[in-house]
């Protein structure tokens, strides 16, 4: 069976537009090494980081907990971290309840303290449920971030620092994400191992 789909333009086309969105992000050193801190400050005060995001937001929410929970690259102890989107009941419960907007904020109120981390992540920035969950984190005395595309949206306005992924394209701010939640893993690992 014979294809029409031209592989130029779908994997090559792909490759070079993740190329230029990963050279992009050099331009967001300052704020990555930011969050990076502020997540180390976390953990070694004794704070947790919290995530949550929609969709492929979530998935990339889980994976990234479970970066500091278990292990990135090195042996050592856990790190408390939480993805917000795992807990059917709970997030069944409180849409239930409450409605799909308040599912992360509930659980902000519930586990945030003053000097964790709150990290939302989307695309577009305009998720209501991560923006209430940030608005709520901030309230708490939380360091709160956004994981967004290049707008912000409404997320850049709550967030006290936002990551914005030079690109409109799904696929490509996802891809993104995932290097950035990576490199932050790599930074807060390294910062945790010289300090026991």
């Amino acid at each position: 069976m014979s294809s029409s789909i031209n592989p130029v333009k779908v994997f090559d086309r792909a490759i070079a537009e993740h190329l230029t969105v990963v050279q992009a992000l050099s331009s967001q050193r300052d704020v990555l090494e930011r969050i990076a801190g502020e997540m180390t400050r976390a953990i070694c005060e004794g704070k947790k980081v919290l995530w949550c995001g929609n969709g492929g937001s979530a998935a990339d929410s889980q994976h990234l907990a479970a970066e500091l929970m278990g292990r990135f690259r090195r042996e050592r102890r856990g790190l408390p971290s939480i993805a917000l989107t795992t807990d059917t009941s709970i997030l069944t419960a409180i849409g239930n309840d409450y409605g799909y907007e308040k599912v992360f904020q509930r659980q902000v109120e519930a586990l945030c303290v003053q000097g964790d981390v709150v990290v939302g992540i989307s695309t577009s920035g305009n998720s209501r449920n991560v923006c209430l969950a940030l608005q709520t984190a901030r309230q708490l005395g939380a360091f709160t971030v956004a994981l967004t595309g290049e707008g912000g949206g409404s997320m850049a306005e709550i967030a006290e620092t936002t990551l914005r992924i030079a690109s409109s394209d799904t696929a490509r701010i996802q891809e993104a994400h995932i290097l950035c939640g990576h490199m932050l893993c790599d930074w807060v690992e390294l910062s945790v191992c010289e300090l026991i």
